[in-house]
Formats: C-alpha cells, sequence, structure tokens
C-alpha cells in the first residue's frame, strides 16, 4: 500500500510545470531506511552535470553477532517540479559484506538497484527527500528482489 501511495504521488508530481532550478554541487547527510537490515545509511551526493548526480551511500552494522556493511552508487537524473520540489530516478549497484562473530562465517555480495524520488529543497541548505529503491541481490545470502523506502535530510554545500 506504501508503495502504490508513494509512486502515485511521484506521477502525480510530474503533471506540474517544470520550472528552472539548479540542484546542489555537494550534499551529504544521512538516510532512513531498512537498508536490508542495516538501517540508517551515510549519505553523500555530488553534482556531475546540471541535472544529474552520483549518490553514494553507506550503511553499516556491529553488534553482538554480526558485523557488516552495504555500500551502494547511483548515477540520477534530476527533474524540478516546482515550488522548490524535484524528482529523481537512478540506476547503479552496489557491494556489501557480513561477518557471523559465533560461527565465523561470512559473506561478500553485489547487487544492482536503482531509485525514484522526491525531494524539497529549503531556502536554507537543507534536503530533504523520500525515495523508493528496488534491489536485486546476485549472490546466495543476498538474492533476489528486495526494496527499501526511506527519508532522507542532507545538508547542501
Amino acid at each position: 500500500m506504501k508503495k502504490t501511495f508513494f509512486l502515485f504521488g511521484v506521477l502525480l508530481a510530474t503533471t506540474f510545470t517544470v520550472s528552472s532550478q539548479e540542484i546542489s554541487k555537494n550534499a551529504i547527510g544521512i538516510r532512513f531506511g531498512d537498508n536490508s537490515g542495516l538501517g540508517a545509511e551515510v549519505s553523500y551526493q555530488y553534482k556531475i552535470k546540471d541535472l544529474n548526480r552520483l549518490e553514494i551511500n553507506l550503511g553499516l552494522r556491529n553488534n553482538n553477532t554480526i558485523n557488516s556493511y552495504k555500500a551502494t552508487g547511483i548515477y540520477q537524473w534530476v527533474w524540478p517540479i516546482e515550488n522548490r520540489f524535484n524528482w529523481y530516478a537512478g540506476i547503479g549497484g552496489g557491494i556489501g559484506s557480513w561477518k557471523e562473530k559465533f560461527t565465523n562465517s561470512s559473506e561478500t555480495f553485489l547487487f544492482g538497484t536503482g531509485d525514484i524520488g522526491i525531494e524539497y529543497n529549503f531556502e536554507i541548505p537543507l534536503l530533504v527527500s523520500l525515495d523508493f529503491r528496488p534491489e536485486f541481490g546476485l549472490s546466495d545470502l543476498y538474492k533476489g528482489y528486495n526494496t527499501d523506502i526511506a527519508l532522507s535530510v542532507r545538508y547542501q554545500f
């Protein structure tokens, strides 16, 4: 239901008149999502062209039973909507690893991913976004289709 509501909102947002708006050169912050059990990720965006950017995310987990990380890189296209709103879509991939402490078993995994989302640029250097990210795992541990919906807060500079 959440996915349907989100996709409907994105489609509705695309019907607004497009206005001229730039994306920031850099943005850094936190992406609050499930991240396949890793939780929040450190997130960095780097502007490549006027309306294209690279987003890099890193999720870490270290508890009593498991040490793991997951790094994601996504090339994004950004389209202005109206009144400081943008929507974006992208494609990319990533790598991750986990190690169970008690059994000493571990695995490194690869995955392909995409994302689609909407963001708001405040007049102060703050960017808030909501996105949907499908992932396709390519290893024994991390295989098949997985999804993640996240809220991100980033400082723009």
